[in-house]
This record gives C-alpha cells, sequence and structure tokens, in this order.
C-alpha cells in the first residue's frame, strides 16, 4: 500500500511488555479480535504481548498519510488507541473483522479492505490542508534539518498555518515532529552500528549527552536499552 506499512507479529509465550515508541506514524491494529486506531504518539507506549495467541497484524501509515485514509485529524487521536468503530460505521468495521478473522492471510485482506476505503473516499474532504506533496516534503525537512521555516516553505506555507496543519496531518507541531523525526533517524543509524559519537553528529546533536538525553525523554528509556529491545 502506498504511504503504509503492512506488518505482523505471532505473540509468544513470555513477550510480556513491549515499547512502542514515537515515530509520527498512525496505526490500524488488530489485536485480540479487535481492530483499532493507534494515534501518533508523544511518548513511549507500553503495550502488552503476552503468551501464545493470534497474529497481530496491522498498517502502519506514514507520517501524516493516515488521517486521509481514516477521515480523522491526527491529534483527536494523539497517544491514544480507539476502536476503529468509533471512527468508520460499526456494521462495516464489524464485517471487516470477520474477513480479516476469516481469510489465511489476515494481514493482506486488512490491507485490501482499507485499499477500498480509501478508493470509496476518493474525492472527499481530507482533514488536513497538506497535499501529499507537501506531506513529504515537510517529513524530508524536518527529519534532516528540523527547521520549521524551511519545512513551512517547502509546504508553501507560512509557519503558523504549517502548525496548524502539522496537528491535524501529524499529530502535533513542527517541533515535536522533529524531535520524533530525528530520534527515529538516529536509533536507525545506532541499529546499522555506526556508533553514538558519530549518530550524534550526524543527525545535528550538540554531542552524545545531548542524544542520550533526547531518547531517554522521548522514549521512556536510554538509548541502550532501546536498541536492546527487539
Amino acid at each position: 500500500m502506498p504511504g503504509a506499512t503492512v506488518w505482523s507479529l505471532t505473540p509468544g509465550a513470555g513477550d510480556g511488555q513491549t515499547r512502542v515508541l514515537p515515530d509520527g506514524c498512525m496505526d490500524v491494529v488488530r489485536i485480540g479480535g479487535r481492530l483499532l486506531v493507534a494515534g501518533p504518539d508523544t511518548r513511549a507506549h507500553i503495550t502488552t504481548i503476552d503468551g501464545p495467541g493470534g497474529p497481530v497484524i496491522g498498517i502502519r501509515f506514514h507520517p501524516g498519510v493516515g488521517p486521509s485514509v481514516l477521515g480523522l485529524p491526527a491529534d483527536r487521536v494523539r497517544d491514544e488507541r480507539i476502536g476503529l468503530d468509533d471512527v468508520w460505521p460499526a456494521a462495516l468495521v464489524r464485517g471487516l473483522s470477520q474477513r480479516v478473522a476469516d481469510d489465511a492471510r489476515p494481514a493482506a485482506t486488512l490491507e485490501r479492505a482499507l485499499l477500498d476505503m480509501i478508493a470509496r473516499r476518493r474525492g472527499s474532504r481530507p482533514p488536513h490542508p497538506l497535499a501529499p506533496a507537501a506531506v513529504r516534503a515537510v517529513v524530508a525537512v524536518l527529519a534532516f534539518t528540523g527547521r520549521v521555516d524551511d519545512a513551512a516553505d517547502a509546504a508553501g506555507i507560512g509557519p503558523r498555518q504549517l502548525h496548524r496543519a502539522a496537528l491535524a496531518a501529524f499529530g502535533y507541531g513542527p517541533k515535536t515532529l522533529a524531535r520524533v523525526l530525528r530520534m527515529q533517524r538516529a536509533l536507525a543509524l545506532a541499529r546499522n552500528g555506526t556508533a553514538l559519537a558519530d549518530v550524534a553528529a550526524e543527525c545535528g546533536y550538540s554531542d552524545q549527552p545531548h542524544l542520550s538525553r533526547e531518547v531517554t525523554a522521548l522514549a521512556g528509556a536510554s538509548i541502550r536499552q532501546v536498541l536492546r529491545q527487539r
């Protein structure tokens, strides 16, 4: 699906708690037989996946994509998990849940259903004013420079307009989005084996302690604890 990633996880005994880090994304998740919308997080969300069971599946929408698919401003579900039936008609969601439960490839079924919904919503008014190209431009600028004025220029609007649009598109303002995207970029480099001092320099932190403080503030754990997490 363009602008999204399909994922699945089959929990095993003792998986226990999982720390979900802020990433500017929205997800539609099926867990325990229920379809949920996971909003963009400003802090780590601790979820429990304990014991064997059916797969947890989801569609993760890239930053700024989810609101247009779901018809829901991102800031309405910031740091929240709500039922998909709170967003779409309950009868539609019940039918979708049954289709997913009956299919041998539930993640693919969920993806097809969301693509159908995108087709139905085509031409409807989006919940934020940023065009897809502007969304991508804002994300690219904030991930690599963090400069709000440059991001506003890339979107063709003023900084105040960008702030209002960013709340609906990403769930939080551009400064917070820049912090989240920079942390994700730093963690990706560190997971690929880059030394933390080099990660800090590459991502524009003043030094390695600054990097560590930012990760702890956003992830609720030290950077080394985060890197050890599966």
